[in-house]
């Protein structure tokens, strides 16, 4: 029976690395907290970070808006027009990147955790690439050599 690779044997190191890798990487994923940071790139760039005396970020997100409003806003009166469907999508692209720049990651975890889900994928993978070799079959030395 082939293997993996079409070499003889490894089909269960395979498995076996891939459920290490699956769990590793799920732990991984499971450990990362998401929220949102103060200011994105564009909110930042209007009000200043939203210092005292500046724009405040509420205020900063919600000028974005105004595109985006226009735009519909024009295609419902006359959805042939345009300049109104680039309105649109220039106004959705800047809700988009304002979004996603706001977008912080954290990994919430310990290290010895940490350490522990990279031994699993660095392991799992490490499975998986070996079998893809021939798996060497090991017997009795022979003593007729001697």
């Amino acid at each position: 029976m082939k293997g993996s690779g079409g070499t003889d044997g490894g089909v269960g190191l395979f498995f076996f690395g891939l459920l290490m890798v699956i769990g590793g990487i799920y732990f991984f994923f499971d450990s990362v907290r998401v929220t949102t940071g103060h200011a994105g790139i564009l909110s930042g760039a209007m009000g200043g970070g939203g210092g005292r005396g500046r724009m405040v970020d509420t205020t900063s997100m919600g000028i974005l808006f105004v595109p985006f409003f226009i735009g519909v806003f024009s295609l419902f009166v006359d959805a042939r027009r345009k300049w109104a469907w680039w309105l649109t999508y220039i106004g959705l692209a800047f809700l988009a990147v304002e979004i996603l720049s706001r977008i912080r990651f954290i990994v919430d975890t310990k290290l010895t955790h940490l350490l522990a889900m990279f031994v699993l994928i660095a392991a799992g993978c490490a499975l998986i690439f070996r079998s893809y070799r021939e798996q060497r079959r090991f017997s009795k030395p022979d003593d007729s050599r001697e």
